[in-house]
């Protein structure tokens, strides 16, 4: 890069950040002013429904003028990448041997593609083109890379299904890692091919043994990462994973397989901070979307989810681990034909705390489980043996969420005896039977608070 590219790219950063330091410093101390304390040192479930209705209009108020400031700085944005477009470098992994019939093995065209573009002092274009399959073996994109790469899909990739490639490395089939500044885009098709493995599962098959599967797709201690206009589907074990990212956009990605394929998460997100996903349309064999430990500032807006098992926090704790989730938001999803709705699942006898966490604004049809708190979670095939100590989980909100549950119990606590449920709340909570019949509540062991109409309620 350039000087004059250099000083353009820093003259943005130092104006982007201001700019946003500057709005939300704003913001927080208008609200410090005006309410006599900083929202930001609360819970969220403290806030009174005039409080939130407020908080609420101020920061859609604030949000529009944040879009306004955000689409200048794009358009400003977009005129430096328009002025710099010379110097983008395109890598195309046809120009490295890859055929796309979807027979031959294209790993060695790929591996040799990837290592011309990370080794760029250039921004780099990795362009995958489109009507063409791309049969992958597994396969590591390994950073650090000396410039931004932005990875165009446009083709479908498919995994190799002979086991015996994944030798080496059994839990992973396509790797990105410590590649930072990475946008991986295109609307193209990565398929796991994962029926061989789901074959030879033993929550299918009971003869054979329990073994991991390979993820599809995992991104690997990467910062400042892009996922969007991706289809993931039939992945031998989960589809894509966040393990201990930072700074994550994932957007308008279609993950599916099989409603009876096992532990085919759609996306996990584990050790990762300040994460956003968004309009997504999930359906597979297992969660929807999972989030487990050492993952704090995790947004997930706008989701479609069925079939699966829900949206869920861990589980947590197993093997008398200690684990942490904090600052998790659900925002905006609808669940259809699920076997949970929003669950937060623990082990007996791990320790750490799953903490202020909000689900908000959610459609279930058919749900069984909408919303359940399960401190005795336990997924063996012997019974898990009776421990005192527990994952701590406390703060949840539940706000505005309604359908119809398709178990006779539609909230259920089922919490620690020596760990408590602390602070949990249901705020406009609506649930009937499928066929209009009444559900119930099951709360054992459960600090709560109710607003508004919550139906049904703890005895």
């Amino acid at each position: 890069m350039g000087s004059f590219e250099k000083q353009l790219s820093t003259f943005w950063i130092v104006v982007f950040s201001l700019s946003a330091s500057c709005i939300n410093g704003l913001i927080h101390d208008e609200f410090q002013e005006e309410y006599g304390y900083d929202f930001r040192s609360y819970p969220s479930y403290l806030i009174s429904p005039i409080e939130q209705t407020r908080v609420n209009k101020y920061f859609d108020n604030s949000s529009a003028a944040a879009k306004i400031v955000e689409a200048r700085f794009s358009d400003f944005n977009n005129f430096s990448r328009r002025s710099l477009a010379a110097s983008v470098k395109t890598v195309d992994v046809l120009s490295f041997g890859a055929k796309g019939d979807g027979s031959t093995d294209d790993s060695k065209a790929f591996g040799n593609a990837w290592k011309e573009a990370c080794s760029s002092s250039q921004e780099v274009n990795f362009v995958v083109p489109k009507s063409k399959t791309y049969l992958l073996k597994p396969l590591r994109f390994t950073g650090p890379c000396k410039s931004h790469i932005t990875m165009e899909i446009n083709g479908a990739i498919l995994a190799s299904d002979n086991r015996a490639d994944y030798s080496k490395d059994s839990r992973h089939w396509l790797i990105f890692d410590r590649v930072d500044n990475l946008i991986v885009e295109g609307g193209g098709t990565i398929n796991g091919n994962g029926n061989i493995w789901w074959q030879n599962s033993c929550k299918i098959n009971k003869s054979k043994p329990c073994k991991s599967a390979p993820t599809a797709l995992t991104f690997y201690k990467c910062t400042s990462l892009v996922v969007k206009n991706l289809k993931i589907q039939n992945a031998q074990q989960i589809h894509l994973s966040f393990e201990k990212c930072t700074n994550v956009q994932a957007s308008n990605l279609v993950v599916n397989a099989p409603e009876k394929s096992p532990n085919t998460d759609g996306i996990h997100v584990t050790g990762t901070q300040n994460i956003q996903i968004s309009s997504c349309i999930i359906g597979t064999g297992d969660d929807c979307i999972s989030i487990v430990s050492g993952s704090q500032k995790v947004q997930a807006t706008d989701i479609t989810c069925g079939p699966g098992h829900g949206i869920s926090i861990g589980s947590l704790g197993s093997g008398n681990s200690e684990e942490y989730v904090s600052d998790v938001v659900v925002n905006r999803a609808k669940l259809s034909g699920t076997t949970n709705g929003v669950r937060i699942k623990t082990w007996q006898g791990g320790s750490g705390s799953a903490s202020n966490i909000k689900f908000q604004n959610i459609e279930m049809q058919n749900v069984k489980n909408p919303i359940i708190v399960d401190q005795n979670y336990c997924d063996q095939d012997g019974p898990c043996k009776q421990q005192a100590s527990a994952v701590q989980v406390k703060n949840v909100v539940y706000q505005n969420i309604k359908g119809t549950s398709a178990s006779s119990v539609a909230i259920d606590f089922d919490c620690s005896k020596s760990h408590p449920c602390q602070g949990i709340v249901l705020q406009n909570v609506n649930f009937v039977g499928a066929d209009g019949a009444k559900s119930k509540a099951v709360c054992n062991n459960v600090n709560l608070q109710s607003s508004g109409t919550v139906t049904p309620h703890c005895p």
